[in-house]
């Protein structure tokens, strides 16, 4: 298990935020993401949440609706990782899985991208 305060945890979220592939965040429309410390079910099983309607189950957003939200959960990440660079590792997959669950794309299909 690693220690690690909220704001450096951030910190690393955004970091691999950015590092991920500029074809992979450009499509993002209306999609904030959130960085809390544990689902609400308090659990330590899930890294991350997809709150929203995959692009293929909508037509577009009209004026006014509220973004969509990818949730990461710091204390599962910090709970599951023994060192930092396995951290990171994880919430990069946490984040490539939630942003294609966005495209509508399934775990099974992450699986044969390579993604997961």
């Amino acid at each position: 298990m690693i220690h690690m305060d909220a704001a450096a945890f951030d910190a690393l979220v955004t970091d691999e935020l950015d590092r991920l592939p500029d074809d992979m965040v450009d499509g993002l429309d209306n999609v904030v993401f959130v960085v809390e410390d544990r689902p609400e079910d308090g659990s330590l099983d899930l890294f991350g949440l997809y709150d929203g309607w995959a692009l293929t189950e909508r037509d577009r957003y009209g004026m006014g609706e509220l973004p969509d939200r990818i949730l990461i959960y710091r204390e599962p990440h910090l709970h599951a990782c023994d060192t930092l660079d396995a951290l990171r590792d994880e919430v990069h997959t946490t984040l490539v899985h939630e942003i294609a669950h966005f495209y509508g794309i399934d775990d099974e299909r992450l699986h044969e991208l390579g993604w997961a």
